[in-house]
């Protein structure tokens, strides 16, 4: 099954610092396809767990070609659960286990049926994949990868001691750090060490918390980060309407 979607257009050095879902770049009738072929694609390798299928999308022909499969968990899946309501890991322990993915409780209720039922072997119990349709996203989400780099620099990574890392979590903003106040970036480690992501009833709302999270979140020491950029860049009218090249 497909699991919704992401959209993550906004990257630096081949590498995306922003990430959201659901997509809507896509015309819907494209997306429905785009999921099939990610299905259809797992189905042919006979890949089972969880994955991530991407697509270049061209929005001037409404075409999407294949990239690549991912066959794991990729850091921004927080967005899918958001917006699924399906704890991956979770599911990804019951596929294992030799669960079918119509007896795993979220992603029956992700297809509108009952999370449980008397008999699950019983036919009507069953989803049929083919024709099932999910219930609409819950709401939007955006993820926020925290790095140290110069943006002025070319995304020139950065090293050094961290002498304050200040965040504080919301109903509608979640993040995690790989380091507190007293650590510090190594010149050889990836420069990403941190990560936030927003909910909100739309796209638009999503994008304010963000603003918000990033506004209140501090960070000092011997490093450059990505933050005032990112804050920067998320207000601009072409981000806020959707219009990135």
């Amino acid at each position: 099954v497909a699991l919704n979607g992401r959209d993550c257009s906004v990257q630096r050095r081949h590498q995306k610092i922003i990430e959201e879902g659901p997509p809507i770049a896509a015309i819907p009738e494209v997306w429905t396809q785009m999921e099939q072929a990610a299905v259809a694609l797992a189905q042919a390798v006979g890949y089972a767990n969880a994955g991530t299928v991407e697509y270049l999308y061209s929005e001037q022909d409404a075409k999407f070609y294949f990239l690549e499969l991912n066959p794991r968990l990729q850091v921004e899946h927080p967005v899918t659960e958001m917006i699924t309501q399906v704890n991956l890991p979770a599911a990804q322990l019951q596929v294992a286990m030799g669960i079918p993915l119509d007896n795993i409780p979220e992603i029956r209720q992700l297809y509108g049926r009952n999370r449980f039922e008397e008999d699950p072997a019983a036919p009507e119990s069953r989803i049929a994949w083919e024709s099932a349709q999910r219930i609409p996203p819950n709401g939007h989400c955006m993820a926020v990868r925290i790095t140290a780099e110069n943006a002025e620099a070319g995304f020139k990574p950065t090293s050094g001691g961290i002498q304050e890392l200040n965040f504080r979590s919301t109903p509608n903003v979640w993040g995690y750090f790989s380091m507190d106040s007293s650590g510090s970036i190594h010149e050889f480690a990836d420069s990403q060490f941190g990560h936030l992501f927003a909910s909100g009833s739309d796209r638009e709302q999503a994008r304010r918390n963000m603003v918000l999270a990033l506004k209140e979140l501090s960070i000092r020491g011997d490093i450059s980060t990505t933050v005032d950029y990112i804050s920067k860049l998320i207000e601009l009218d072409d981000f806020i309407d959707n219009r990135i090249d």
